[in-house]
């Protein structure tokens, strides 16, 4: 007998997922919840189990493809017919002529680490271990430098000894025509994710800015006398917990910011609950975890969910119940550089804030002028549920907050 293995309803508004990689082969025997295939969803990467013992009679769905949720993955043989809970139902079990009897692993589906594609047992993203297979390094062999030992890019070319940079011998390449010289990379994954989201963003939704700039000097002088309690909390004190801190406050008195519209009823839903999500750039793109009832969260609480979601997000490592749920987004863009942005909406919501690099500038206070540390913030949001009075009001908030250092 044999039932198919079904893409589940994973919550959180999944209607889909494309399909990473098989942790499998056709043919291999597997074993109940052994891993089966990793799954990206516009939430997170997830990895199926299997709901049964048996053998993987024949994969359906191909990396790369996008499968809707409740449509088939795979087919599976069982091994001992018994009841099990599973989104799986009855398929004809005519075995394809081409599919192997007998895994080259009958005890696990699983291969051994350093086997199969590209060292299954290594703790990497898709994209480095392309990288480690297109310069031919052995995962398993790799040293992880990364969040729990996972392997990064330079991890990889190091062990290929320095192959993989751009011009270095081993980058895979196109020859002829318009593309000579030019790398070509799949468009898929995280990058296809994010292209679909910012599309949405930028065709539905009528994005409007305000810009405004806080004096952040005051804050810089708490977060020097936080330090030693972070320090004795294990937590690493930076600008944004204070950032967000001044955000959900000015969200509570401000709830037509902390909103989203539902269109398909035509109505304006303003969040009960203050839980705002974060932009962390990572080796494969943003991803947005989100901190949840952030208003009712201390600035050393903050940090602490900060540098857990953050560790999290770039070890991709995040269950998908940290990534959903947000009402507002802070983009924190000042660590890496850049005087001023215009942050696309992460729709549905109804704003997002971009916190800029701090910089020293003479500004005018009490008639004379004075070095200040200052910090420019855009404002993006939706003109449909918020008019540029309400915003500009909410982000003079946000301001008043940060120079008061109001936490």
């Amino acid at each position: 007998m044999a039932i198919e293995l079904k893409l589940p309803d994973v919550g959180e508004g999944v209607a889909e997922g494309e399909v990473v990689r098989w942790l499998v082969a056709e043919g291999a025997a597997i074993r109940e919840d052994d891993l089966l295939v990793e799954i990206l969803t516009d939430k997170a990467s997830i990895e199926l189990p299997s709901p049964v013992s048996g053998t993987l009679l024949k994969i359906l769905a191909r990396p790369g493809q996008v499968v809707n949720v409740g449509e088939p993955l795979a087919l599976i043989e069982i091994s001992a017919v018994r009841a099990v809970a599973s989104p799986s139902v009855p398929v004809p079990s005519d075995r394809p002529a081409s599919v192997p009897r007998e895994s080259k692993d009958p005890g696990r589906g699983v291969p051994p680490k350093g086997a199969g594609a590209g060292g299954a047992g290594a703790l990497a993203t898709p994209v480095v271990r392309k990288l480690a297979k297109d310069l031919g390094v052995e995962l398993a062999d790799v040293p992880g430098t990364g969040p729990a030992g996972r392997v990064t890019e330079d991890d990889v070319r190091r062990a290929a000894g320095g192959m993989g940079r751009p011009g270095a011998e081993g980058t895979p390449r196109v020859s002829g025509g318009d593309d000579a010289a030019g790398e070509r990379i799949p468009f898929r994954g995280i990058r296809r994710m994010i292209a679909r989201k910012m599309t949405a963003a930028k065709t539905r939704v009528p994005h409007a800015l305000v810009v405004d700039e806080a004096d952040v000097s005051g804050l810089l002088a708490e977060r020097a006398k936080m330090r030693e309690i972070g320090e004795r909390e294990g937590v690493r004190i930076t600008v944004l917990p204070f950032v967000m801190k001044a955000v959900a406050g000015a969200l509570r008195r401000h709830p037509a910011l902390n909103a989203s519209l539902d269109e398909d009823r035509e109505e304006i839903v303003r969040k009960k609950s203050i839980d705002v999500g974060m932009a962390v750039d990572t080796e494969n793109g943003l991803v947005v975890p989100v901190v949840r009832n952030a208003d009712a969260k201390s600035v050393i609480e903050l940090a602490g969910e900060i540098e857990r979601l953050s560790s999290g997000a770039r070890g991709g490592t995040l269950p998908p119940g940290d990534l959903a749920g947000g009402t507002f987004t802070i983009s924190s863009v000042g660590s890496i550089g850049g005087l001023f942005s215009y942050p696309v909406i992460n729709v549905p919501e109804a704003a997002i804030l971009a916190a800029h690099k701090i910089v020293t500038r003479p500004v005018v206070r009490d008639r004379e002028i004075v070095p200040r540390e200052m910090m420019y913030l855009s404002l993006s949001f939706d003109h449909r549920i918020v008019d540029g009075g309400e915003a500009t009001r909410f982000l003079n908030e946000v301001v008043r907050r940060i120079e008061a250092s109001a936490i």
